[in-house]
């Protein structure tokens, strides 16, 4: 036992010993499922998958502490209240995958604001993958094949434009804990949508500025910044309101409309995010606990949604 114990320690300390260097690109894998709070829960959003590569660019503007670019790939399914439905007549809200690529530009300020661009491309429907990822996924878990996706959104094409505005509003005197607004607008073929909230940071050591921080994907540097990779771990809280105009895994989309199960959208969604994020030498990690009230009308479970996130994310040079 004095061995084991002797083994966790020195990987304790390992992943706590952060040289003061600089990283300039990052690699980031997120994964959303219900089964990380219960591994009784499959439905609604039911699983997202995230691939996410994001590096330092030139910056010319002097009121940028830095710019990062950012590619994505990524994916989202959607079931109704189980994912083993006999009848049409069973679905609470549709089947529907939602696959992308995009593109976004961070311009992180030296006063502690942040605003973002992503541009996303993709398709909904069959030509997602929704139903053969949801078996693959099943089949890991010896679960039984899913049903119903012969009802699914039908297909179209996605596009979308999102914008991103942080601001930092306060912190206390230990600088342990730190408030930020955030707003984000969506438009799009997908999604159209806004939402405002905010974002609580309860630190464990004191807290790095947003314009560095693990906690808004703006801690990569190069030669050009002020600033270097920092030791970070904190929990987080971020409740958000959202007015939501259009949602095209519900309603259909208005490019196809032979889609045979939509459901009426249910317009003011309470968000809430609670979770923790910590450094560990090259690598980043992170949980998150996942609440929104109902999103469409007509659920079978109209207490809301929940679920899980995970992600890792590894600097480079």
């Amino acid at each position: 036992m004095a061995k084991y114990r002797f083994l966790f320690c020195f990987l304790f300390i390992s992943f706590n010993v952060i040289s003061q260097e600089k990283f300039s690109k990052e690699i980031s894998f997120i994964t959303d499922n219900d089964l990380y709070v219960s591994f009784n829960r499959d439905r609604y959003y039911t699983n997202g998958m995230f691939l996410n590569y994001r590096y330092i660019t030139k910056n010319e503007n002097l009121k940028l502490e830095k710019k990062i670019f950012e590619w994505e790939i990524g994916h989202e399914m959607f079931t109704p209240n189980k994912s083993i439905v006999q009848t049409i007549d069973e679905h609470d809200r549709p089947f529907a995958g939602h696959l992308y690529g995009s593109f976004g530009v961070k311009n992180v300020y030296k006063n502690n604001k942040i605003l973002n661009y992503t541009l996303q491309v993709g398709v909904i429907g069959p030509n997602a993958f929704g139903k053969e990822l949801q078996d693959f996924i099943h089949g890991i878990y010896g679960f039984q094949k899913a049903t119903g996706w012969q009802f699914q959104i039908k297909n179209a094409f996605a596009l979308n434009f999102d914008v991103d505005y942080i601001r930092f509003l306060g912190k206390n005197e230990t600088n342990t804990v730190d408030f930020s607004w955030v707003n984000t607008a969506r438009v799009g073929t997908v999604y159209t949508n806004i939402n405002a909230g905010f974002y609580v940071r309860f630190g464990l050591n004191p807290l790095e500025k947003i314009i560095n921080s693990i906690a808004f994907n703006t801690n990569l540097n190069d030669e050009t910044t002020n600033s270097k990779r920092a030791k970070e771990s904190f929990f987080f809280m971020k409740p958000m309101l959202r007015y939501a105009f259009y949602d095209a895994t519900l309603q259909g989309s208005f490019l196809n409309e032979t889609s045979l199960v939509t459901k009426d959208l249910i317009s003011v969604v309470f968000n809430i995010e609670i979770g923790l994020k910590f450094t560990a030498n090259r690598f980043n990690f992170g949980y998150t606990f996942n609440y929104n009230t109902s999103k469409s009308e007509g659920l079978r479970y109209s207490y809301g949604n929940k679920y899980g996130t995970l992600n890792v994310n590894y600097l480079l040079p």
